[in-house]
């Protein structure tokens, strides 16, 4: 099985929006009319959910006529709260054809197709002309991508200059190897880690001007302690999207990552980007 196949295998277990309506059932939500607020639970596949997704969106300026791409769009969670939020046209792009199909259908369903469109496709190699658009960002897709430095280079090859780039990733830390199945690969075969030194590396060799790199573990670790209070009562978490995991895994891949999170085998970072206003390759 190529990396590519594999990755996508992990993502789409097959039946994911079938689990998605029943989950929304069980909240009392009508599948065929959810609300962004009542998609917000499941739709942020990546670590801290909604809180992750705006503090992204917090960082950058975004117009009404900016054309944003988003890199790794999962069922499109992120991308709808973007155009929502500031009027903006998104397109996503993503591996995983179920994921896509599913952000299709959310999209539309909440009347926010004219603006946000998905894009099967490979982040190395994607199908958008140069300079297409005036922001990007990822949210916990580089674990998955082994040529780190193609990945940048890909994505400064797309944003205009001047345009922006935000990451909300995890990196490889201190406290040794990480154990799996973990939330985004279930062996080390599909699990690529880079330091945040690493990071910063990358995007600087591919163009970028580091604005911020920063540690989120502390933030991460708070929205696990409520989490589990919220649990501990009763109560349902702020974010369930595990629960459209492969339910043979899920339990383990999420102990995993938070015993790697509390270890300091895994560190959360922030990155704030941006490609020069004015292209200095000769």
């Amino acid at each position: 099985m190529n990396t590519d196949r594999e990755v996508s295998s992990h993502y789409g277990a097959g039946d994911l929006l079938s689990r998605l309506n029943a989950a929304l059932a069980a909240d009392g939500t009508n599948p065929d009319h959810p609300s962004v607020e009542a998609l917000a639970a499941y739709d942020q596949f990546h670590g801290r959910g909604l809180e992750a997704t705006v503090a992204v969106a917090d960082q950058v300026d975004v117009t009404a006529s900016d054309h944003i791409l988003d890199i790794g769009s999962g069922i499109g969670g992120p991308a709808r709260y973007f155009a929502n939020r500031f009027g903006c046209r998104v397109t996503g792009i993503d591996l995983t054809p179920e994921f896509c199909d599913v952000a299709r259908h959310l999209t539309q369903l909440l009347n926010l197709d004219g603006r946000v469109t998905f894009e099967l496709g490979n982040a190395l190699t994607m199908p958008f002309a140069d300079g297409s658009f005036d922001g990007a960002y990822s949210m916990n897709v580089s674990m998955n991508i082994a040529d780190k430095p193609a990945f940048y280079r890909e994505i400064h090859r797309v944003l205009k200059p001047g345009a922006w780039l935000g990451l909300s990733e995890v990196a490889k830390g201190e406290g040794g190897d990480l154990d799996y199945p973990a939330p985004w690969a279930r062996s080390a075969s599909t699990s690529f880690l880079a330091t945040p030194e690493e990071t910063r590396s990358d995007l600087l060799a591919a163009g970028f001007d580091v604005i911020r790199l920063q540690s989120t573990l502390e933030e991460t670790l708070a929205f696990g302690a409520r989490a589990r209070a919220l649990a501990e009562r009763g109560e349902k978490p702020p974010r369930r999207a595990a629960m459209l995991m492969d339910s043979d895994i899920a339990a383990q891949a999420i102990a995993n990552s938070s015993r790697g999170f509390a270890e300091a085998r895994i560190i959360p970072i922030e990155v704030l980007a941006r490609k020069p206003a004015q292209d200095e390759t000769f």
